[in-house]
C-alpha cells in the first residue's frame, strides 16, 4: 500500500511537516510505503479553464502538477496539509489541488483521503471543510480521527507541544491504513460499485 503526501506549506520543515512526519512515522510502522510532495514553496499558476487536459491527458502547464499525476493515481491514499491563510488554505496548494484533480483523467474512486490543517489559532475547520471537498467530488472515502484533523502552531517547531493534535495524527494515519485495507480487501472480493453514466444538470439553460 501506497500514500502520497501533499505538504502545501512553503516552509519544508515546519509545522505542517511535523504533523505530516507524525502520520509517516505510522504510515511506515505498518509496512505503508509513503511519498512527500512539497507544494507550498513552488511556483504553481491556478486553472485557466482552457480544457485543454480533456484531450492532452495531462494539464497544458507541465510543471510539479504534472510530475504528481502519475504518483496519486498509484497510491491507496492521499493526504493534503495546509497552514491557514486568511481561514483558508494556502493559495499555491489550492491551485496545484484544482489543477491535479481536474486534468487527471483516471479513477480516484476509493482512495483514501485525508486533510490535515494547522494554524496559529482560528480558521482550521473552513480550511479543514475546503480540502475534503477535493476527496468528495471524486468519490474517495474520507478518513477521520477522534476530532478535527488541526494542528496548533505558529513559528516552527510550536506544533510539538500539542499533544492531542500530534495523537490525533497518529489515530488519523492507522485509521487511513485500515480503510485502505478494507477497502483493498472489498475491492478483491467485489470490485468497485457500479459507475453511472455522469448526468450534468445546468441551472442557466
Amino acid at each position: 500500500m501506497k500514500v502520497l503526501l501533499i505538504n502545501g506549506s512553503p516552509k519544508a520543515n515546519g509545522n505542517t511537516a511535523m504533523a505530516l512526519n507524525e502520520m509517516i512515522r505510522i504510515f511506515e510502522a505498518e509496512g505503508v510505503e509513503t511519498e512527500l510532495v512539497h507544494v507550498g514553496n513552488k511556483d504553481i499558476r491556478g486553472c485557466i479553464a482552457c480544457h485543454s487536459c480533456s484531450t492532452k491527458g495531462k494539464c497544458v502547464f507541465n510543471d510539479l502538477v504534472n510530475e504528481t499525476a502519475p504518483k496519486l493515481e498509484a497510491a491507496d491514499g492521499l493526504v493534503i496539509a495546509s497552514p491557514v491563510y486568511y481561514a483558508s488554505a494556502n493559495a499555491t496548494l489550492i491551485a496545484f489541488m484544482d489543477r491535479l484533480f481536474y486534468s487527471t483523467g483516471f479513477d480516484k474512486r476509493m482512495k483514501v483521503g485525508a486533510a490535515v490543517v494547522v494554524a496559529r489559532r482560528g480558521g482550521t475547520t473552513a480550511t479543514f471543510d475546503e480540502l475534503n471537498k477535493y476527496f468528495t467530488i471524486a468519490e474517495m472515502p474520507v478518513a477521520s480521527g477522534r476530532y478535527w484533523n488541526n494542528v496548533f502552531g505558529s513559528t516552527p517547531g510550536q506544533a510539538e507541544a500539542d499533544a492531542e493534535g500530534l495523537q490525533n495524527m497518529r489515530i488519523l494515519a492507522r485509521n487511513m491504513v485500515f480503510l485502505m485495507r478494507g477497502i483493498a480487501l472489498a475491492k478483491a472480493e467485489y470490485g468497485l460499485p457500479e459507475r453511472e453514466t455522469i448526468t450534468f444538470t445546468n441551472f442557466v439553460r
